[in-house]
């Protein structure tokens, strides 16, 4: 028994003449807005506010970009938009926080205090070192 393999099987289905089911829908429900906007408004108005809708439905119904439906392009630029990100090449200073005891705490960079004794064994290791070099 044979079954034929269903080919093209991403592209949608025409039902409304040359319009697919998403197609008319969309064109369908800018229609409907626009005769609102009709039934209640002012022509000058309609027509000023009816033509940003018109290019809406319009481009959910036809537009595509890179080979995606309008639909989902807006849906991912409204995702990107609303989603925190995160900058790495933007790097926050550290925040000084101070102790309870009102002291600031000590900043570092000022020389190291040097005993007499210390000051003798870094003299002694440096000589020795310059020693051995020769």
């Amino acid at each position: 028994m044979q079954h034929q393999v269903p080919q093209f099987i991403d592209i949608e289905d025409k039902i409304f003449g040359p319009l697919t089911a998403k197609q008319f829908f969309y064109m369908l429900g800018g229609a409907a807005i626009i005769f609102l906007m009709y039934v209640y408004l002012q022509l000058w108005l309609v027509i000023f506010l009816g033509a940003p809708v018109a290019a809406f439905t319009g481009a959910l119904a036809f537009l595509k970009i890179n080979g995606q439906p309008f639909i989902k392009v807006l849906a991912a630029a409204l995702n990107y938009s609303s989603s925190a990100r995160l900058y790495l090449w933007k790097k926050t200073p550290p925040s000084l926080s101070i102790p309870p005891g009102g002291k600031k705490p000590s900043e570092p960079g000022g020389a190291p205090k040097l005993t007499q004794s210390k000051l003798q064994d870094l003299s002694w290791s440096l000589d020795i070192q310059k020693q051995l070099k020769r």
